[in-house]
């Protein structure tokens, strides 16, 4: 179908329909390395049951992660590092439990955050004090 000109609606429709759905099927893990249980994942390495990655190391129990490394069931993240169980965050690191976050680093059970750093709960705290208190959330959740 190379003649734009000709595309009708329907057959636009019906075209990416089935685009989506060989895309949704495939299980092959393009140019990765040492992904184990992996599906979807391209150009990403050592990760771990995860699915849908792009360029991400590292990874374990993750989905449609992008450029990102060491996190864990996490999900939607973009350039992330060390995060644990959070969902569509960028650009930040050491965030555990959050969702929405951008830009910011050592965050705990933080929604909607932009550029922020030891934050508890959206609440700021003194670095040691952060550490003290999610030392213990982390073991009272079990969150290792």
């Amino acid at each position: 179908m190379s003649n734009g000109a000709a595309l009708d609606p329907k057959t636009f429709e019906h075209t990416l329909s089935a685009l989506v759905a060989e895309f949704a099927g495939r299980e092959d893990n393009v140019g990765s390395v040492e992904c184990v249980g992996c599906k979807g994942c391209v150009e990403s390495t050592f990760c771990r049951s995860s699915t849908g990655l792009y360029r991400c190391h590292y990874c374990v129990d993750c989905e449609r992660c992008t450029l990102s490394t060491h996190c864990r069931k996490s999900r939607d993240l973009l350039s992330a590092n060390h995060c644990q169980a959070s969902d569509r965050c960028s650009h930040s690191s050491y965030l555990v439990r959050c969702y929405d976050c951008s830009n910011c680093t050592y965050c705990f059970g933080c929604v909607g955050l932009v550029g922020k750093d030891f934050h508890i709960l959206n609440e700021k705290y003194g670095r040691t004090e952060y550490f003290a208190i999610t030392a213990k959330l982390k073991a009272a959740l079990r969150l290792g």
